[in-house]
């Protein structure tokens, strides 16, 4: 630093803000950020202590991914009124962020329960386990809905709803209890769709918080209704009162190659 005049070298000035001096340089090349003065003696650039906010702040637009172009043009017009309005807008592109890795978060999380479960799962217990309530994303199926048919009622669900990715959401199957006590195991009437963080608002379906059975099912799916009978046989020993629907998801999708190998997870609330 040259006391005299209060100016700081390159070096100095790129070290206090943790950058690379190229960095300054390539920024005085295009015009973005230009040195305080050019020392007569030596031809280097130097740079001012209050030039510090105004470098921080491209440093910051540049860390939230503003374009070069959008900066310019911003450093041609400064002024609160747009900094106010770019600030705004990277707040909102911010909070989108946050929200994309929350979601994702939340998958992960969800999957690394799912391998939990697989690591420590008794197939044949059948137990009694705690849920919060949540929000489903629910499409209307029955015994003539092709496979075609139920990829475009999700895909357009999914879209309506700004899902981002298919991971980012858990995907399953819905019967109603009273088929199921009727002896109808392939009465499907709901595939539903649960995405973190989604709000009640009119249309979504609700399943309950609280009291859960759960059970597993390996292998073919013809082979369900006999788990179904063990379920129904198993509440009805233990006085438990099923009601609304069973909630059926895949939770090893991602660590099998054979069909057989795919375990079904099924829930079913308890009536309080």
């Amino acid at each position: 630093m040259n006391k005299k005049s209060g100016l700081l070298t390159i070096g100095q000035f790129a070290a206090m803000h943790g950058i690379n001096k190229k960095t300054l340089m390539w920024y005085d090349e295009i015009g973005l950020f230009k040195p305080a003065a050019i020392n007569s003696d030596n031809g280097y650039r130097c740079y001012t202590y209050h030039q510090s906010p105004v470098l921080e702040t491209i440093l910051l637009l540049r860390e939230l991914d503003v374009s070069l172009s959008e900066i310019q043009d911003f450093m041609k017009h400064r002024s609160a009124e747009n900094m106010k309005a770019l600030l705004e807008e990277q707040i909102t592109n911010l909070d989108r962020q946050i929200t994309h890795l929350q979601a994702v978060r939340t998958s992960l999380c969800t999957h690394r329960q799912h391998m939990d479960t697989l690591l420590t799962m008794n197939l044949s217990e059948i137990s009694v386990i705690e849920k919060e309530e949540r929000c489903l994303i629910t499409v209307d199926v029955n015994e003539d809905t092709s496979f075609e048919e139920e990829v475009e009622l999700i895909t357009a669900e999914t879209e309506k709803y700004h899902l981002g990715r298919l991971h980012e959401a858990s995907y399953g199957s819905m019967i109603p209890v009273s088929s199921l006590k009727s002896g109808n195991y392939d009465d499907y009437s709901m595939l539903f769709i649960e995405m973190p963080f989604l709000a009640y608002e009119p249309g979504l379906h609700q399943p309950p918080g609280g009291k859960y059975l759960r059970a597993f099912h390996k292998g073919s799916w013809d082979e369900i209704p006999e788990r179904y009978v063990e379920i129904l046989d198993y509440a009805e020993k233990h006085s438990l009162p099923l009601h609304g629907f069973s909630y059926e998801m895949g939770i090893n999708e991602n660590v099998i190659d054979k069909v057989e190998d795919y375990i079904v997870q099924i829930e079913i609330p308890i009536a309080e």
